[in-house]
């Protein structure tokens, strides 16, 4: 036994195990202490995973509050629990191996996630192609998402992922190195960003916060290691030690003490001062869908679509609940009471009247053209619902559309629209209007459930119309508006004090002076409308399609003080085809208290139009010279009659003399006239060609050619596009024999993709393109003015077609 080692008697033995004395002594139980004890490591284990887990799904909960529905919150809680726990699993494996784990764990989740809002939404497609269009699209589309957003692919995506990474880091931060406070920060950025999120559109999240902030206090509060020995931790160190070691403590936990008092002293006013501040949304730096420049004015399109009636754009399937009580009911004559929104042309269908389905609402007018003016936000299968008017009716339609030949992105849908599937949408809640931005594809099915308001008819007659700044956008009336209009909009006013009574004015005038004609061109600037309402009925004025009808009550409403803007859509009997021919404009006057009523200005099929002359005659503001009233002088004496052929001595002049020297006089007027002409035509050419920038030289270059094809006799049309109009020089050359092999007419059709961008992209065209296009057009009409007979080509340089065409 070696020195120093203790002695252990049988005495020392008995006294270790306890007193024997009357039976033998109780062996220490020490498995119901090992037990609680691990129950507590467990649980004080538990403390940091769980308060991660509860700060990431606060992140959630507070973005889903501009959600519909609690999904998000739930997938989020979901991803939250599934990267903590992972972590936690996966303690034991090595820190780089963790990551690919939970990387495919979040993948599977994801996966799930998609399926399950796919199917939420009632979206088509395969799991795979939906996945590829959220990822794409997926932070787009949900900060340009209607408000509350549906929880669709595109819109969970981003949450789901953040929140697993943001628990996957704190998870591996906080419980591998120990660092609770660090581990916070992941959670912390995603409960900051779904604030910034939320932005203005939620009530401000202090209930949240507050949880925020005492579940990480629990997190930090609650130790995570193991318990301390018995007793005090420096007992066993020297005296000098133990108390330099408690100083130092004392000091540190004073200094966190002061530095936290300081930070809230310095930082609680500046918080609690922006407790009540608008935050910041940043939806205003992205932009939403816009539509396309064939669906910003759609009213350009009803004169095409009128020339080919039978083109098939749509099937329809319409399913309504039925007349509801209190429904105006349709005149004997099948017309619908005026004033009743989308039954003003009457018409039966299956279920007892004809159904207006909207295609664009048009805002805004600049006396130029009527524009969309929309802006749509990407929006789930439910749309948010508005209050009905008051007094009003409402029906439910329910409508299954079959795309066919229609094109564009504007989604057809009768107003106003609560539910789609079937597609995705845009949806704009000021007009009502729906657009898909892929486009519309033919095939292309979805189902609109809309609910259609219908005003109360005795209301209409004493409501008033709105003023002010939320109105003045229906209210502007452009300058330039011509005086014959402003006149007759006074003349109709005049005696209809009350709104209603101007609007039914209008609708009357235009309905009683004016015929529908198919082929009437399209147009509704100041100009057109002007030769619409006051043009010679023989030189085709005082006819037009519903474009012209819709957009003069819509001027004249304004400059009657009325709300007013144009609608543009389909007049349906609601089951069937929906052809080319149905296509209609119609305008709609803002009331106090009835909303939008839509008003029909089109004359009744057996009504001859009376002429406007009867009741208005636009006076010019200074009479014509003809017509100006001639001075009325009395001569003194009566003058003696003149012998023309007697000269001032009254000596004759001979006939051939004067004949002689008045056709010297005529052949010298003939040429003067001629010479002008001809110094007219070069100084137009000159002009077109070289003066302006150079998207007003390629557009001069562009009149050239047009004129060139006039004074050929191959004469082109407004409504053709200009690659439309080269083909038709081209075919110009070939016909005129002109010397091409190729049948080819170089540098024609680069002419017509200059002017197409000159139009799309005012500002970037160049010089060298204008001069280029010079060069083009000069060559053209070289080449064809040569294949003329010889007398054609003489007169070509001095008609005075192209002088007096605009």
């Amino acid at each position: 036994m070696g020195r120093g080692a203790p002695v252990v008697t049988d005495v020392g033995r008995q006294r270790q195990s306890g007193p024997s004395i009357g039976g033998p002594a109780s062996p220490p139980d020490g498995s119901a202490s090992r037990g609680v004890g691990t129950v507590v490591r467990a649980l004080r284990a538990a403390v940091v995973p769980l308060a991660l887990i509860g700060l990431t799904a606060l992140a959630g909960l507070v973005l889903g509050r501009v959600y519909a529905g609690d999904l998000l919150t739930w997938l989020v809680v979901g991803a939250a629990a599934g990267s903590v726990l992972v972590s936690v699993a996966a303690r034991r494996l090595p820190s780089w191996l963790v990551a690919p784990v939970s990387v495919a764990a979040m993948a599977g989740w994801t996966l799930w996630s998609l399926r399950l809002a796919a199917a939420h939404a009632d979206l088509p497609g395969d799991l795979l192609t939906v996945s590829a269009d959220a990822a794409r699209n997926g932070i787009p589309r949900l900060l340009t998402a209607m408000i509350p957003v549906e929880p669709t692919p595109d819109t969970v995506l981003v949450p789901v992922v953040a929140a697993w990474l943001a628990g996957l880091a704190g998870a591996e931060v906080a419980l591998r190195t120990g660092r609770v406070l660090l581990g916070y920060l992941p959670a912390a950025g995603l409960y900051a960003a779904a604030l910034y999120v939320v932005g203005p559109n939620a009530e401000p999240a202090i209930g949240a916060t507050l949880a925020f902030v005492a579940v990480a206090a629990v997190g930090l509060a609650a130790p995570s290691g193991p318990p301390p020995a018995a007793g005090d931790p420096v007992a066993g160190l020297p005296r000098g030690v133990r108390a330099a070691v408690r100083l130092r403590l004392t000091a540190t936990a004073a200094l966190g003490v002061a530095l936290v008092v300081g930070l809230v002293a310095l930082l609680s006013p500046m918080i609690a001062g922006q407790v009540d501040g608008r935050p910041v949304d940043p939806r205003r730096y992205v932009e939403p869908p816009q539509v396309e420049t064939l669906d910003e004015n759609p009213l350009i399109r009803i004169s095409g679509w009128a020339l080919h009636p039978e083109q098939k754009l749509l099937d329809v399937s319409t399913v309504r609940d039925g007349t509801p009580p209190g429904g105006s009911l349709p005149n004997p004559d099948g017309t619908a009471p005026d004033g009743d929104a989308d039954e003003a042309a009457g018409g039966p269908d299956a279920s007892g009247g004809s159904v207006r389905i909207r295609l664009a609402v048009l805002s805004d007018y600049d006396g130029v053209t009527w524009r969309v003016g929309a802006t749509y936000r990407n929006a789930g299968r439910i749309l948010p619902a508005t209050a009905p008017a008051r007094d009003s009716t409402v029906e439910t339609i329910r409508q299954d559309i079959t795309v066919a030949e229609l094109s564009g992105g504007l989604l057809p849908a009768v107003a106003t629209p609560r539910e789609v599937s079937g597609a995705r949408v845009a949806y704009d809640p000021e007009t009502g209007t729906l657009i898909r931005p892929e486009g519309l594809t033919p095939g292309l099915r979805y189902t609109v459930t809309s609910a259609r308001e219908r005003p109360d008819n005795n209301l209409l007659a004493t409501a008033n119309v709105p003023a002010g700044e939320e109105v003045a956008r229906v209210l502007r009336v452009a300058d330039g508006a011509p005086d014959p209009l402003r006149r007759l909009a006074t003349q109709l006013a005049e005696d209809n004090g009350a709104p209603y009574a101007r609007a039914t004015a209008i609708e009357q005038f235009l309905a009683e002076h004016y015929r529908v004609a198919a082929d009437a061109p399209s147009g509704h600037a100041y100009p057109n409308l002007g030769f619409f309402l006051f043009g010679p009925r023989n030189g085709g004025g005082q006819e037009g399609t519903s474009e012209q009808f819709a957009a003069a009550f819509a001027v004249l409403g304004r400059l009657c003080g009325l709300p007013t803007r144009v609608v543009v859509g389909f007049e349906s009997s609601g089951q069937g085809p929906v052809r080319a021919g149905d296509a209609y404009a119609w305008p709609e006057v803002l009331f106090d208290g009835l909303g939008w009523v839509s008003f029909d200005p089109l004359p009744r099929p057996d009504n001859e139009p009376r002429p406007v002359e009867e009741d208005f005659r636009p006076t010019p503001d200074d009479p014509p010279p003809s017509e100006a009233p001639a001075p009325t002088v009395e001569p003194t004496a009566s003058p003696e009659p003149v012998n023309a052929a007697e000269g001032p001595d009254g000596s004759g002049v001979s006939t051939p003399v004067l004949v002689a020297g008045g056709s010297g006089n005529l052949l010298l007027l003939v040429g003067a006239v001629l010479l002008a002409l001809l110094a007219m035509r070069r100084s137009l050419t000159r002009a077109r060609l070289g003066r302006g920038d150079p998207g007003e030289r390629i557009a001069g270059a562009w009149r050239e050619v047009t004129d060139a094809l006039q004074l050929a006799g191959r004469p082109v049309g407004d409504d053709l596009a200009a690659t439309e109009v080269a083909g038709r020089a081209r075919q110009a050359l070939l016909d005129a024999r002109v010397d091409r092999s190729d049948g080819s007419v170089p540098g024609v059709d680069d002419l017509a993709a200059l002017l197409n961008q000159v139009a799309f992209a005012p500002g970037a065209a160049t010089a060298a393109q204008a001069d280029r296009a010079g060069a083009v057009v000069t060559a053209y009409v070289d080449g064809l003015r040569a294949a003329r007979p010889w007398w054609r080509r003489l007169l070509w340089s001095i008609h005075p077609g192209p002088l007096r065409r605009r």
